[in-house]
Formats: C-alpha cells, sequence, structure tokens
C-alpha cells in the first residue's frame, strides 16, 4: 500500500511540476521556476524545523548534544538519504531484490529485517546484496495495515521469523528500523518468543516514544507517543532480562527519534552514533557494517 502511494505522489508531484513549467515558461521563466521549487521548498522546510525542535529538545537529554555542525551535516544527509528512499527505493524498487532463502542451509544465521512508520522493505535495499553475498538467509517484511496498530504486525513478523527459521534451521537475528523495534517487542510479548530470536538489532526506534508522536493521527503514530500509553504497558509487560537480547542504536541527530536517548532501551547493548540522522541511520555505512558483523558472530 505504502508503495502505491508514494508511486502515485511522486508521480502526480512530477506532472504537476511539467505542467506549470510549461504553462509559465513562455510567460516568465522565473516565475516557471519558482513554482516548479515549491514542493522541493516545502520539504526542505519541514525537514529544517525537525532539526531545529530535534535539536532544543535534546539540550534537556542526558545524551550528548550534538554540536551545530553535526547537526547541519545530519540535515543534508537526511534530505538527500529521504529523498532516495521514499521517491525511488520505497515506490519503484521495493520488490527487487526479493527474500532469499536457500534450498540447503548455508551455515549462517538467516535476518529477518523490519522496517519503521510510513515505510517497507525497499528501505533495505543496500542490505541485500552484503547479506547474500554472507550466506545469511533473509526475509525483508512489508508490515500492513500501513497506519494500523502496531500490535497488528506481530503475525507478519512471526510468519517471517518461521520462514527464515526453517531455512537455516537456527533463530534468526532481527534487524529493525524506527518503528520496526516497537513491532518486533510487541511480537516478543504477544508470542512469547525469546527462544525464537538470537538478537534484535533496532536503529533508531522509539523505545520510550517521540515527541513528534503527538501530533500523529495515525494509530501507530499515537501509539509512539512520548512515555505513552502504549509505550509504557509494553514495558511493563516484558520480562526481566528481555532487553538483553537487544543492541539499540541511537542518535543526538535524530530528527524523528527525539529526545535522544528515547532510542535507548534500559538493560540493552545501547550504542550512540554521534551526527546521524533518522533514515540515514538505516543507510549508514558505519551502522551497516557493525551490524553484519554482529550478525555473522552468529
Amino acid at each position: 500500500m505504502i508503495a502505491r502511494f508514494q508511486r502515485a505522489f511522486v508521480l502526480f508531484q512530477l506532472l504537476a511540476m511539467a505542467a506549470w513549467l510549461w504553462w509559465w515558461w513562455p510567460q516568465s521563466p522565473v516565475w516557471a521556476l519558482a513554482g516548479a521549487a515549491v514542493p522541493l521548498g516545502v520539504f526542505l522546510f519541514v525537514m529544517t524545523m525537525e532539526f531545529v525542535v530535534m535539536h532544543v529538545t535534546n539540550r534537556s537529554d542526558g545524551a550528548p548534544r550534538a554540536r551545530a555542525a553535526q547537526v547541519v551535516a545530519a540535515w543534508w544527509a537526511e534530505v538527500r538519504s529521504a529523498l532516495l528512499v521514499f521517491c525511488w527505493r520505497q515506490p519503484f524498487r521495493h520488490r527487487s531484490p526479493p527474500d532469499w532463502l536457500p534450498s540447503e542451509p548455508t551455515g549462517r544465521r538467516g535476518v529477518v529485517l523490519v522496517h519503521g512508520f510510513m515505510c517497507n522493505r525497499g528501505i533495505w535495499l543496500p542490505w541485500f546484496a552484503p547479506l547474500r553475498q554472507a550466506g545469511h538467509a533473509h526475509v525483508a517484511v512489508n508490515l500492513e495495515p500501513v497506519m494500523g496498530s502496531i500490535d497488528a504486525y506481530s503475525t507478519t513478523i512471526e510468519d517471517a521469523v518461521l520462514r527464515v527459521t526453517a531455512a537455516t534451521g537456527v533463530p534468526p537475528v532481527l534487524v529493525c528500523h524506527s518503528m520496526g523495534g516497537l513491532a518486533v517487542r510487541a511480537w516478543l510479548r504477544a508470542h512469547g518468543a525469546d527462544d525464537h530470536v538470537h538478537r534484535v538489532l533496532t536503529l533508531g526506534t522509539p523505545h520510550g516514544g517521540t515527541w513528534l508522536g503527538r501530533f500523529s493521527r495515525a494509530v501507530n503514530g499515537r501509539q509512539m507517543s512520548l512515555a505513552g500509553d502504549w509505550v509504557v504497558a509494553l514495558q511493563r509487560a516484558e520480562p526481566a532480562g528481555r532487553a538483553a537480547l537487544f543492541t539499540c542504536w541511537y542518535s543526538n541527530c535524530d530528527n524523528i527519534v527525539f529526545p535522544a536517548s528515547t532510542a535507548a532501551l534500559a538493560g540493552a547493548d545501547n550504542r550512540l552514533v554521534d551526527g546521524v540522522a533518522h533514515v540515514q541511520m538505516a543507510l549508514h555505512p558505519a551502522v551497516m557494517r557493525a551490524c553484519l558483523e554482529e550478525i555473522g558472530w552468529g
């Protein structure tokens, strides 16, 4: 669903810009270019406001505060990452390549990739080739309904875990971006599945909710409100020791999940990565390399 929506949105924007240029160029090239640039300008303004609010909010957080230069660099990296992911990979490349489940066990641990809010498996495109080359069976899920309850995703995750386990003979590693980490925690709660997973790696997951959650009108968006009822109930339902399954990457430049320390989980192996934005974290070479190494240890 999200691929169809994003594909239609991108094509509509391109057609609208082309029509504006065609109509206005003979009359005023300046107005033609200015009008065509409005969608990009709105996108840049919203992105800028996210980083400004994030940087101000993080003043009272316990994580090391980012320098202004780091915030600017993260803003630019997120602009490029978001355009690439939301305007190309997710709308047009989300089915390529497919999941890989070898017919014969490779002796390597498998991986389940779980995306975040308003995303699909296309965000994981850079991960597929390294996983395949290293012999790691992998399934990248699509969580639907897109704006439904996080609890509703448990069946999809359970199916993916069973498929990868059947192909490898051992419990998989789960790699999760943003809301995907909460979906996996909800799956663990629903299925009591601690023995069915080797390790959970979360990238920018709002384990304690996020400041921006209060503005969402989606069910799953509201569930991610900072210290909200859903995330508090999830934490209270978890047995002692479950957090030890988790490695949690978090950043002081995350423009979606802030304050920064909300992406850490008490009792987990929490790892701060300086100056990395939200979507960028799923694509960041150092984060990817560290995660792939940890998968290989299994």
